[in-house]
């Protein structure tokens, strides 16, 4: 049984614990057996203790709120790829929300039943089960499974080194399923000169990377592209409270500026390595941040930075592990006109001891850049009273000679049902460039969502 099916049942019991409670027993449901005992003692039913009232269903339910949602979504490859299937996507999935405050805690479980026809396989991935409660007025504690995220770049993620979906990202799933779930514990620490928050993952929890069982990608190892009948197999590190991750984040406002620090000590999310049987590694890492946000003109402007710390290749002598890097990001979002927003946004990628690396490169593999530079635009237009979005989000790589486009049409037909169209657009002039290893995978996608 998966890990998260697992925790997925722990949650459930734990809500319906929590819930339902154990009624007292009624006078007309008394146990003779008991009258009898008690006849015996001496002891008369007028003598025995008053039943303690205890909080009907109905009241406990107050507190208890649900909503979810049922969607098909499909979409196809424009091109043929000879390692896919010609669906990208073509999925029926039940979301289920429910939250619960029970006494100080409150609890969360949210999961999604999926009916996938790529992989011919039903499927239950549980996005949300945890418990959360304050326990002093200047702490906040949440336990289990949880979407986490911090960092200020958009679709951009420097000192977020917590899990992405990047198969969802990239078949047309919803732009949410991008954050992959995390199983861990956050504490958040609140004082009116700074905040802490410190999050604990007790077992490794990587991204859920492009292996090849539905996205193509090139393969730097066999000089080829690996796809559903050669995809690589992996050497992750799973085990519990050793191979664990730790990330902390130190922040605070000062006159509608957020300032932050960021630290974290684990592995590469996605993989950075390779051994001599062809399995992909994830290598220690640390990576150390910092990034600053707030009102630029008449827009918001970000800034982050951070330091990459590839730990088992410091000094950049081996290929098969990914090199030390600085990373930056730059970025400034406004409204051009109204209900019109633009965003635009820089991004480096500074490959360091670059020379060590090319010096030991085996010839049948690509070198890559130093410096990978990305230019990131989104545009957004809200239309029929904010009912119709339509939107583009475009990467473009100018070293690499890339780029990756995602235009989306959303339509809210009414409160409960959503149409969505949409397309992933990748092209290039090298198959080994990071967005244009993906060129055959470009495909378009629809969906239709009932939400209650």
């Amino acid at each position: 049984m998966t890990r998260q099916c697992v925790v997925g049942l722990v949650g459930l019991a734990l809500l319906g614990l929590l819930i339902y409670p154990i009624n007292a027993q009624d006078e007309t449901d008394r146990d003779p057996l008991l009258d009898d005992i008690n006849t015996l003692l001496g002891v008369s039913p007028e003598s025995e203790p008053e039943p303690v009232e205890q909080e009907s269903p109905e009241l406990l339910m107050e507190f208890f709120g649900w909503h979810g949602f049922w969607e098909v979504r499909g979409g196809y490859r424009v091109l043929n790829d000879p390692y896919q299937k010609d669906m990208s996507i073509m999925e029926t999935r039940f979301q289920l929300d429910l939250g619960a405050l029970v006494d100080i805690y409150e609890l969360r479980f949210k999961g999604d039943a999926i009916g996938d026809l790529v992989l011919e396989e039903g499927d239950f991935d549980l996005r949300e089960g945890n418990v959360a409660f304050s326990p002093l007025d200047f702490m906040d504690i949440k336990v289990g499974r949880q979407i986490l995220t911090w960092g200020t770049g958009d679709l951009l993620f420097i000192n977020d080194m917590f899990p992405k979906d990047w198969q969802s990202f990239f078949i047309g799933r919803d732009v949410e399923y991008l954050k992959a779930p995390s199983d861990a514990a956050k504490v958040s620490l609140f004082s009116d000169w700074v905040n802490l928050d410190v999050v604990y993952t007790p077992q490794f929890d990587p991204d859920r990377y492009i292996s090849g069982e539905r996205i193509s990608f090139y393969c730097p190892m066999v000089g080829g592209f690996c796809g559903q009948e050669n995809y690589m197999n992996s050497d992750r590190p799973n085990r519990w409270f050793k191979d664990s991750e730790f990330a902390w984040r130190l922040y605070r406002n000062i006159d509608n500026y957020e300032m932050a620090l960021y630290g974290y000590k684990g592995y590469w999310k996605s993989p950075a390595g390779s051994d001599d049987c062809a399995e992909v590694q994830f290598p220690d890492l640390n990576v150390y941040g910092a990034s600053l946000r707030g009102n630029v003109g008449k827009g918001i402007g970000n800034v982050e930075v951070g330091y990459y710390q590839s730990r088992e290749n410091e000094s950049g002598n081996n290929p098969f592990i990914r090199n030390s890097e600085i990373r930056f990001m730059a970025g400034y979002t406004r409204e051009l006109a109204k209900d019109f927003t633009a965003g635009v946004q820089y991004y480096l990628e500074h490959t360091m001891d670059w020379d060590n690396l090319k010096d030991n490169l085996p010839i049948q593999m690509p070198l890559k850049d130093r410096n990978r530079h990305v230019i990131t635009l989104r545009l957004t237009q809200l239309l029929l009273n904010q009912n119709l979005r339509l939107g583009i989000f475009t990467y473009y790589s100018p070293g690499d000679k890339d780029a990756y486009l995602r235009p989306n049409a959303n339509y809210k037909l009414s409160d409960n049902i959503t149409l969505e169209a949409g397309a992933n657009i990748f092209f290039g002039d090298y198959p080994h460039t990071f967005f244009s290893q993906f060129h055959r995978n470009t495909n378009i996608y629809t969906s239709l969502r009932y939400s209650f």
